[in-house]
């Protein structure tokens, strides 16, 4: 059992730059595909992936100065933020961690057998977001078996939830035969931002404005360009947080940049994917008969070549930062957890249909949401990191706790109880 753990973590510590390619090959071979298109596939979708984690480290390093800015204005932070790498990391440790991701596997398999489900999750990145609630369950109520069925259960919610959203999902992103598979996103911050958009439905004049980057671009001719738009709203964030004129000019270009190559770096990750959505659609009908479909699931950072997306992260960076100093009790800076909030818009972009107004409050509110929960359940994901084999010492905290549903309702459940 451990030889399979090690195995796994060895595979996971690859990374998905070098992850990705490896299973997208492996399906394009699985779905009859000749090497060589199976390894091109692979590549481009490696190289696109790649190229957005580049253009991401741009992003955060273009903001940094203003987060240096905020956390400069206050002291006495005393939750140490660990970050989702670490925590993810540590949640491969609990014992049950080897069973579970054949299990999760064998689990998608059948169900797609029986036509329960058109969804193969082939983002084995992000299983830490079954894991860590597995992980946490296992803290907290000292069951192995209770971490098993938690981890197991959620990669089979997650199928029916991608399934469920898939069509809204191929329609604006224009990602077609693709759906997210990211738990924490689609289970949360999706239903969230479609309630908002119906209580702005009732709000009369809020809910007709309608400002959409595609028609505020045509409006503007370039000055609605989103090049022009990123290095607009960098040149804002460096003037709010009284930047040199080299940095401020600097953050302009950087915000711009990030606008234009993310849609590039997607676009590169397409090219890999439909070849391979196209030979498994190919290989669905010829096995499972002609109505047969196969839609896959993939990491949320798919959405992030929309413009609005990355728009509503540099407006919703500084204001998080923020909640810092607003949110009462405030124990911890969180640092870590802006690396979150571009994938966090992707999820509120797409339930408000791409209107930047409508997009942003839902953004606003989430991060709000993720802070404060982040923030309140330290004492609990204190106690699961001290199941893991990672040492920690004091409180410590992390966005999971915060944007991820069955951390928080697990959290929740032991307080009620007691326990």
């Amino acid at each position: 059992m451990q030889g399979l753990l090690n195995v796994v973590q060895g595979i996971i510590n690859m990374g998905a730059v070098v992850m990705l390619p490896i299973v997208i090959c492996l399906m394009g071979l699985l779905f009859r595909m000749k090497l060589g298109a199976a390894l091109k596939a692979g590549l481009f979708v490696g190289i696109g992936f790649q190229g957005l984690s580049l253009v991401i480290g741009l992003l955060t390093t273009t903001i940094t100065p203003v987060t240096e800015y905020y956390q400069a204005m206050g002291s006495g932070f005393t939750t140490t933020d660990l970050g989702f790498a670490t925590v993810g990391a540590a949640s491969w440790t609990v014992p049950f961690a080897p069973i579970a991701v054949p299990l999760i596997i064998i689990a998608n398999f059948i169900l797609l057998r029986t036509k329960l489900t058109t969804v193969m999750n082939i983002d084995i990145w992000n299983y830490i977001h079954f894991l860590i609630p597995g992980a946490l369950a296992y803290a907290l109520f000292g069951s192995v078996a209770l971490g098993l069925v938690v981890t197991v259960g959620l990669s089979v919610i997650t199928l029916f939830v991608a399934q469920l959203i898939a069509p809204k999902w191929q329609e604006y992103f224009g990602l077609d035969g693709t759906t997210c598979s990211t738990l924490s996103f689609i289970t949360y911050m999706y239903p969230l931002s479609w309630l908002v958009n119906k209580i702005i439905d009732k709000i009369p004049g809020v809910r007709n404005v309608d400002i959409n980057m595609d028609k505020l671009s045509g409006k503007l001719g370039f000055f609605g360009d989103t090049a022009f738009v990123g290095f607009v709203v960098g040149i804002f964030l460096g003037v709010i947080t009284r930047q040199d004129i080299t940095v401020i000019l600097t953050m302009g270009m950087g915000l711009a940049s990030v606008l234009i190559l993310i849609p590039r770096m997607v676009s590169l990750m397409m090219e890999g994917l439909t070849p391979i959505g196209n030979a498994a659609s190919d290989y669905m009908k010829k096995h499972l008969g002609e109505d047969a479909k196969l839609v896959i699931g993939m990491d949320v950072a798919l959405g992030l070549g929309d413009p609005a997306c990355i728009t509503c992260t540099a407006i919703c960076i500084p204001i998080t930062i923020l909640f810092a100093f607003l949110i009462p009790d405030m124990t911890y800076f969180p640092i870590p957890l802006l690396g979150i909030v571009c994938y966090v818009t992707v999820m509120c972009v797409l339930a408000s249909k791409g209107n930047l107004l409508r997009s942003l409050i839902c953004s606003i509110i989430s991060m709000f949401f993720i802070t404060f929960c982040a923030n309140l359940f330290a004492p609990e994901a204190t106690l699961m990191m001290g199941v893991t084999g990672l040492e920690v010492s004091g409180m410590v905290t992390d966005g999971y706790w915060g944007f991820c549903l069955p951390n928080i309702l697990l959290s929740l459940i032991y307080r009620l109880l007691g326990v």
